[in-house]
């Protein structure tokens, strides 16, 4: 089973991701926890790259730059774990691509999904947004250095808010959305209902 976690910065999906990782494994699944873009040694490489806050990227430079990570990621984490039967937990994947370069960076979205077919990227069979107003995540994140994509303007983090709510209506049955302004508990709650539904 392969799911992905998915929302704006500051939305809080890292932690609900490593929670989420923490309570499958106490229930006696076997998980792998990973996340884009960076989780190979190519793909640290090219993360460095794109959150560099003093490297000027062209949108579509950086979308390839995305793409070169994610190719190595699904061949050597995400294929061989779900062939080995193993639940895929992914903070960010391809939506974040969609929205992020797509709705915030003006490339077309058609054009996106194109090259996931071409280069047959697995499809998750369930993907958490974590929804909350951009206001509120950036503000908390205001304590850490942020990097290029973070220090992007309001319009471009609202553009891609609005990019992640239009998937989920479009992609309801894969996409649901929970309430990330509320207290990390209650969210993990809504996660772990939702998670056990797909389970049983």
């Amino acid at each position: 089973m392969f799911i992905t976690l998915e929302g704006i910065e500051g939305c809080g999906k890292t932690t609900q991701t490593h929670l989420l990782a923490n309570w499958l494994r106490e229930n006696k699944f076997s998980v792998v926890l990973t996340y884009e873009p960076g989780d190979t040694d190519l793909g640290n490489s090219i993360r460095s790259l794109i959150l560099d806050s003093h490297i000027d990227l062209s949108p579509n430079t950086e979308l390839f730059l995305y793409l070169a990570d994610r190719i190595e990621h699904v061949r050597k984490v995400i294929k061989p774990a779900l062939k080995g039967g193993k639940i895929v937990l992914c903070d960010r994947y391809h939506d974040a691509t969609i929205v992020y370069q797509g709705y915030g960076r003006g490339i077309s979205t058609e054009f996106i999904k194109s090259c996931f077919d071409f280069l047959d990227f697995p499809l998750p069979d369930l993907t958490l947004l974590l929804d909350c107003p951009v206001e509120i995540g950036l503000s908390r994140i205001k304590g850490r250095r942020w990097n290029r994509l973070e220090k992007e303007g309001i319009d471009f983090h609202r553009r891609v808010r609005k990019g992640y709510l239009n998937l989920a209506k479009e992609e309801e049955k894969r996409i649901k959305i929970i309430d990330a302004t509320r207290p990390i508990h209650l969210i993990q709650e809504d996660i772990r209902k939702i998670v056990k539904e797909l389970l049983i």
